[in-house]
Parts: structure tokens; sequence; C-alpha cells
């Protein structure tokens, strides 16, 4: 099914308008491809009639599956391990001494744009590995946050397959996760229930959060935007992080060394000013 000019427009206004999403001339051929199929399953016979339905969808579940078409949600457990590195070896004890030196027992970790929720999930083990039998004794759950309502089913069942598991260190396999008959795995009780999975839009004016985070990773996230968007986002993580916390992005991604929010510490990891 062909698009026009003017339908093309229409579908990157719509998407950069609620979502933050850029989409460029070169996606045009993306966009074909990957809404072509939902207009044929549901009927319509042009993108005008497909985005007056999307418009007027006052659930928002058709802009949300439009959405999920759009972005690529590509992700494996044990991404980028240098960061997963240097979260556990200094992030988390700079915070826990911290923590202690105040008589606090609270640690605020929100994974925003958590697609499948492979990030959560490792983040959530390495918490529970770092306090071993002194976590009952924290407050240390995660929120895990995202744009798509179908990653998000995927990462409440917290089922993957193998080939996703290949980098994770075997221990955290062994420990974490259970095997399933069609050679799955699936992650354990213990860490699921300590993930708060929730729909969550970043383009938000104000990000309702009663308190900031210690640490928020947002990996491999703004690509999809634009650098107005890429600098507003960048504030309102700023506003919800913690004096000296931490910053995390995608390695594709970063943060203009004259920001007065964050300062640089090693390559895409930012700590609050």
């Amino acid at each position: 099914m062909d698009i026009s000019d003017k339908q093309f427009k229409r579908i990157s206004d719509l998407i950069y308008d609620r979502a933050g999403i850029h989409l460029t001339d070169g996606k045009k051929n993306l966009v074909v491809g990957r809404l072509s199929k939902i207009l044929q399953q549901m009927n319509f016979n042009s993108f005008d009639d497909y985005l007056d339905y999307v418009e007027t969808d006052r659930s928002n579940q058709s802009l949300s599956i439009m959405i999920n078409k759009l972005t690529t949600n590509h992700t494996y457990f044990w991404r980028e391990k240098g960061h997963f590195d240097y979260f556990v070896d200094t992030v988390l004890p700079e915070i826990v001494k911290k923590k202690r030196e105040r008589h606090e027992n609270d640690l605020r970790i929100w994974c925003a744009g958590c697609s499948f929720g492979d990030e959560a999930y490792t983040l959530m083990m390495l918490i529970m590995e770092f306090f071993a039998t002194e976590y009952p004794q924290w407050t240390a759950g995660l929120l895990a946050t995202d744009i798509s309502t179908d990653a998000l089913s995927h990462a409440v069942q917290g089922l993957y397959p193998a080939e996703r598991l290949r980098d994770l260190p075997q221990h955290l396999l062994r420990r974490y996760f259970k095997k399933t008959p069609d050679g799955s795995y699936q992650v354990s009780d213990q860490v699921r229930r300590e993930i708060i999975f929730r729909r969550f839009n970043l383009m938000r004016d104000v990000f309702p959060f009663k308190k900031p985070f210690d640490v928020i990773f947002c990996r491999n996230v703004m690509i999809y935007f634009d650098k107005p968007t890429r600098d507003t986002l960048v504030r309102k993580f700023a506003h919800s992080t913690v004096k000296n916390g931490y910053l995390f992005i995608g390695h594709s991604e970063s943060i203009g060394r004259n920001d007065e929010t964050y300062r640089y510490v090693k390559p895409a990891v930012y700590q609050k000013n």
C-alpha cells in the first residue's frame, strides 16, 4: 500500500507529538512495511482512514499498537556489560555507604524504556546479589516503564528464549531462572515480585514521582528523539534524580559536555550535579 507525503507527515507529527519519536523521510518505507498489515487486518482502505481511527481512539490502544510497530525493541540480557559492572562495583557501594551514614534503607531505581524487561530483571538480580542476606532489610525494588503495552506484557511474564540469555553469567541463570519444558527460561518469582512494571510516556510534561531516584537507566531510547526532545527529557530526568545520582544512557547516545544538569563520568554514564 502506497503512502503520500501528506499521509507520512500526519503519521510523523502524531508519533512526535504523542511519543517524541522523530521519523525522518528516510523512514517512509519502514512505516509502510510495518503498518500495511494493520491496515489490511482492520480493513482500512487508506492511511488516512487508519489515522482518523487512531486519532479518535480515546483508549489510545491503537496508538500504542502503532508505536509498537514503529519502534524496534531489540534487547537481550547483559547488554553493554560494562554498565552493569560499574553499577555493581562503583554505583551501588557509593549509594549504600551514603544511605547508611544517613540511617536510610531505601534504594530507588528507575528503568525507563524497559522494553521486554531484560535490563530491569538484570538490574534486580544484581541488586539482590549485592545485598545478599541483607536484602530484606532494604526497600530496594525497581520501577520499570515503557510506552509499549506489548513490550510490557512480555516483561511481566518474564519468559525468554535461551538465546536471549546466552551472555548472562551462569550463576545468575541458575539462581534466578527456571527452565520451562519447551527450553525457554522464566525469571523466578522472587525477582519478578520486586519489580513494578508500568506504562509510562516520557513525553509527559511533568513526571509525577513523589521522590527522586538514585539511579535512572534509559538506554537506547533517546536514539528515537531529536535534540530538542532529548534535551527536554534530560532536564526532566535531572529533576527526578537525587544530587549525585546516576543516569545511564546508551553508548550511541550522549549528553552535551556543557550540560549543567549532569556531569560526564564515563562513556554513557552521567552523575547529577
